[in-house]
């Protein structure tokens, strides 16, 4: 199963959610692919926010080496699914579908997590570290909802 993240800048959020399915998707030795892309190319190339890296470190997940990058129109066909971190970034990757089988791939995150059905996952850019967490709490239970959903 390949598996694609999507945020804003591909910085913060879906790193965060790539290096948690990763993660987990390893230690339940699922056979997954997972990247992560941004719907802007501002950051292209950069690592994960300082914050991001720091999240995760202190759950044993190491991001450091993941490069941001922008969301290709050949990751609508290359991916199986394509969860992304909020409504904008649905309609962002809507718009580059050619057709209904690409469309039917795209979701948004929290709907597979028993609290957030329809609900984004705020950007914590600029904001504290308890927001990087509290992004982390929201996106293990909405990844640990789409690994049972997906994979039983």
């Amino acid at each position: 199963m390949r598996v694609l993240m999507v945020c804003l800048g591909n910085i913060c959020r879906s790193p965060i959610a790539e290096g948690i399915l990763r993660h987990k998707a390893s230690l339940l030795g699922l056979d997954m692919q997972v990247d992560s892309a941004g719907t802007i190319g501002f950051h292209a190339m950069s690592p994960p926010h300082p914050q991001s890296i720091a999240c995760l470190k202190k759950q044993g997940v190491d991001i450091r080496d993941q490069k941001s990058r922008k969301i290709e129109h050949d990751d609508l066909d290359a991916f199986d699914y394509i969860l992304c971190m909020d409504r904008s970034n649905v309609s962002d990757v809507m718009a580059l579908c050619n057709h209904a089988s690409q469309k039917n791939k795209i979701h948004l995150i929290r709907d597979y997590s028993g609290d957030g059905l329809g609900l984004d996952v705020p950007d914590p850019y600029g904001m504290s570290d308890e927001h990087f967490e509290e992004v982390s709490r929201m996106l293990h239970r909405a990844i640990d909802g789409f690994i049972a959903r997906t994979t039983t």
